[in-house]
């Protein structure tokens, strides 16, 4: 009994499954209670299901009005605010996308999604403002007690209430599964709680029937600290989107997605904020220093694919790789990238643990390619460093000494294969203000 009744609130096993689960609809950001997510607006059957819940919500509400007058029902008047403040919050939100579906322009380049921030805003205010018409009529029947009439009448209104909630709750839990919109299943538990409220009216008018008059205004006070328990949650939920904040469980996410993917040494620097119902992502990685920039770019496109697997919600993933430690390279002139005939790659002068060496870093290259670097020097001596593979790896080709200083020199690439070779001229210069200022092993 104790874990239906946990489902039926949506903390049993079913609700953790599909209101808490990290890869669903919209990724691992969570919902708070009062405040619809704007990523339900994301497709046709989530805007249909905001549509159909408010027309329910009015309904219910229009019915307990017609109470709230012939009763004079505080409690009452405070499920009725309640959830007028609920239907209404769909308003701003349906504008807000509409405007959030605009193409950028060159005035606002990243689009009008942050107007969804702002609706959050008008929600949260629209809430507030409920919690207090509701306090203010409250305290006031407390102060100044008067008789409540139709008591019938008055628990069949919050049967009413209760009953238009649940049909709420579960219209968005079914079309929420059916969409796999974890936001709207939470949803759809936000408005089953609040038809357990709309149960504390019916409370509120056996207690006046049993002879306990001020039960209708202290249920209302009730009803209104509930109210503002939600303005709470709801205000610190925008302000943390509209200050870029989001859930922690999505960086986690990124993380957990740079696991999978193989050459990703670690994530040096992960980012994210939401601009709108889009997620915006902007990670920085360490791989190899030994790595082709071909490779590299395999390793950000694989990164990329795991992080929108991992997190639907992702709109914009941006992959950098992070820059070499101070004293690794910073001394080394730019590199040359070789384009020819019996290879493609990228030759370099790199640090290794038994000091500088020339690398010849290969994507393509012709059966047994062999490679020498023919440097000039002044006076019309040539520096040759033959380049032999590493650890057998013939996609690296590295000489066995360090070139001599200065690293700034005109030289030849020589490369050939079988009956086929290639002079590839190339030329390299050192940094300004690290001349001569290295020994070499």
């Amino acid at each position: 009994m104790r874990e239906k009744i946990l489902d039926w609130f949506g903390f049993g096993s079913h609700g953790h499954d599909h209101a808490s689960h990290g890869h669903d609809h919209h990724g691992p950001h969570g919902h708070t209670h009062g405040v619809i997510d704007a990523t339900i607006a994301t497709t046709d059957r989530g805007i249909w299901a905001i549509k159909w819940s408010f027309v329910i919500l009015v309904v219910t509400a229009a019915l307990q009005i017609v109470v709230v007058v012939l009763s004079g029902s505080v409690a009452l008047l405070a499920d009725t605010i309640h959830n007028i403040a609920d239907a209404t919050t769909a308003i701003p939100l349906w504008i807000a996308f509409v405007l959030a579906r605009r193409k950028p322009t060159k005035t606002f380049t990243y689009g009008l999604g942050r107007v969804e921030d702002l609706a959050g805003i008008v929600i949260v205010l629209i809430i507030l403002a409920s919690a207090l018409v509701a306090g203010y009529e409250a305290i006031s029947r407390l102060l100044n007690p008067q008789p409540v009439r139709f008591l019938g009448w008055l628990a069949t209104a919050g049967i009413i209430g209760f009953l238009g909630n649940e049909a709420v709750a579960v219209f968005r839990i079914r079309v929420g599964r059916q969409i796999n919109s974890a936001a709207l299943i939470a949803d759809g538990y936000h408005a089953r709680t609040d038809g357990v409220t709309s149960l504390a009216v019916v409370a509120g008018a056996i207690g006046v029937w049993l002879g306990y008059p001020l039960a209708d205004p202290v249920i209302g006070l009730l009803i209104t600290v509930a109210i503002l328990g939600i303005v709470w949650q709801s205000a610190r939920s925008v302000l943390t989107r509209m200050l870029d904040g989001v859930e922690p469980g999505i960086i986690g996410e990124i993380h957990h997605a740079a696991e999978h993917v193989r050459g990703v040494d670690r994530v040096v620097e992960a980012k994210a904020r939401w601009l709108g119902h889009k997620l915006h992502v902007d990670v920085t990685i360490a791989v190899s220093d030994g790595m082709l920039l071909a490779a590299a770019n395999n390793i950000a496109a694989s990164l990329k694919g795991e992080m929108f697997a991992h997190i639907p919600a992702l709109a914009v993933a941006t992959v950098r790789f992070a820059e070499a430690e101070e004293g690794d390279h910073h001394h080394a002139p730019d590199p040359f990238l070789v384009s020819g005939k019996l290879a493609s790659g990228l030759l370099e002068i790199v640090d290794t643990p038994q000091g500088e060496r020339m690398r010849l870093r290969l994507s393509r290259h012709a059966e047994g390619l062999r490679a020498n670097v023919a440097i000039e020097r002044p006076g019309g001596t040539v520096e040759r460093l033959p380049l032999s593979p590493v650890g057998g790896d013939h996609h690296y080709l590295q000489s066995l000494v360090a070139p001599a200083e200065p690293h700034e020199f005109s030289a030849r690439l020589l490369l050939d294969a079988g009956a086929d070779s290639e002079d590839l001229p190339f030329a390299m210069a050192e940094p300004e203000g690290h001349h001569h200022e290295h020994a070499h092993g």
